[in-house]
C-alpha cells in the first residue's frame, strides 16, 4: 500500500508533529508500506493519505479528497486543532469532515470534537522507547528536566519561577533543553540562567542527549498551557520518570485523572510545592512513580504497532 504522510513540520524541525510523523512512517513502513512524508500532499497516487493537524492540513486534504474520491483520509489531531482551531478556525472543522478517521492522541481529546464527528475518532497513543542505555542521576542534586521549545504557550519559566522559592536546604536544579523561538524569548533564558543559580538553560540538544537527561532526571515537569498529547510524557512514563503536569486535558488524557503530580495552569507556587513534595516525601515520590508505571503500559511500541495494523486493516477492509 502507498500511505503519503503529510506533516507541517519541515524536515529539519524537531517539533512533537515532525517526531510523530518519523515515528508512523517507521511504524507504516514496518506493516509492509511504502510511505512518503511532506509537508503537503501536491500530487502522486496513494492509497491513503494521513494528515496531521487538521487546521494547517486542509489544503492537502481537500485537495486529495477532490483527485481520489472515495479514498481513506485519516487526520491526526494536534493540540492547536482540539484547544483552539475546532473552536474558531471553519476549515478545520471541514477538513475533519472529510476525514474518513480521526485520530486522537489521547481520550480527553475526543470530548472536544462535535458530537457528530466523535464516532469516528480512535485513539493512538504516541509510544516511546526507553532504550538500553542506563543513566543514572546526579549524586550531587535533585535534577528536574524540562523538555521544551521556549514559546508562551509551552510556560518555559514557570518551573525557573518556583524554584526560586526553594530553601537553601533543597538540592533541586532545573535543566532545560529547548530551542527558542524567537529572540526575546533567548533573551530572557540566558537573563534566567544567569540570575538563578537553580535553572539551567542548554538551548537545543540532540534527541539521544535529551533522552540522557530525561532518564537520570528525578521529575520531569510539564508547564504547558494546552496540549495535544506531548511525545516528552511518553518517553517520560516509558524511562520510569514521574512527571508533574500543568493540570491540562491533553496531559489528563495521558497520566489519567487521578494523577497526583498536577498543578494549576500558570500557577508557580503549587508546582513550587510539589517539587519540594517530591524531593522530601519519599512516600510521596513513590506513588509518583507507581501511578505513572501503570500508565506506561499504554505507551508501548507494540501497541501503538497494533493500533495502526488495526485501523488500516479496518480501512481497507470495508472499501473492500
Amino acid at each position: 500500500m502507498k500511505i503519503c504522510l503529510v506533516t507541517p513540520a519541515p524536515a529539519y524541525s524537531k517539533k512533537g508533529n515532525r517526531v510523530t510523523a518519523l515515528r508512523w512512517q517507521e511504524i507504516l513502513r514496518g506493516l509492509g508500506n511504502k510511505v512518503t512524508v511532506s509537508q503537503k500532499y501536491e500530487s502522486g497516487d496513494f492509497d491513503l493519505l494521513i494528515a496531521i493537524h487538521a487546521f494547517r492540513s486542509y489544503s492537502s486534504v481537500r485537495d486529495f479528497t477532490c483527485k481520489f474520491p472515495g479514498r481513506p483520509v485519516v487526520v491526526a489531531l494536534a493540540g492547536t486543532d482540539i484547544y483552539d482551531k475546532i473552536h474558531t478556525e471553519p476549515k478545520t472543522i471541514e477538513c475533519l469532515e472529510d476525514a474518513t478517521v480521526i485520530v486522537a492522541l489521547q481520550h480527553m481529546a475526543i470530548r472536544e470534537l462535535p458530537a457528530r464527528l466523535r464516532k469516528k475518532a480512535v485513539v493512538i497513543h504516541q509510544s516511546a522507547l526507553a532504550g538500553n542505555q542506563k543513566v543514572m542521576p546526579l549524586k550531587n542534586s535533585f535534577e528536574v528536566s524540562l523538555l521544551c521549545h521556549l514559546r508562551e504557550v509551552k510556560g518555559p519559566f514557570l518551573a525557573a519561577r518556583a524554584a526560586r522559592l526553594l530553601p537553601d536546604s533543597s538540592l533541586i536544579r532545573i535543566t532545560h533543553v529547548g530551542e527558542a523561538l524567537s529572540a526575546s524569548m533567548k533573551k530572557q533564558a540566558i537573563k534566567e540562567a544567569a540570575d538563578n543559580p537553580r535553572y539551567r538553560w542548554l538551548g537545543e540538544v540532540s534527541p539521544g542527549n535529551a533522552r540522557r537527561l530525561l532518564k537520570r532526571s528525578r521529575l520531569l515537569v510539564v508547564s504547558s498551557k494546552l496540549e495535544g498529547g506531548a511525545n516528552v510524557v511518553s518517553e517520560a512514563l516509558v524511562c520510569s520518570v514521574p512527571v508533574l503536569s500543568t493540570r491540562i486535558s491533553g496531559s489528563i488524557g495521558m497520566l489519567g485523572e487521578d494523577y497526583a503530580g498536577y498543578f494549576p495552569v500558570g500557577n508557580h507556587r503549587a508546582l513550587y510545592k510539589l517539587l519540594t513534595r517530591a524531593e522530601s516525601d519519599g512516600s510521596f515520590y513513590r506513588m509518583l512513580k507507581k501511578q505513572c508505571a501503570a500508565r506506561a503500559l499504554l505507551f508501548r511500541p507494540e501497541e501503538e504497532k497494533k493500533s495502526w495494523k488495526g485501523l488500516l486493516g479496518k480501512l481497507f477492509s470495508n472499501r473492500r
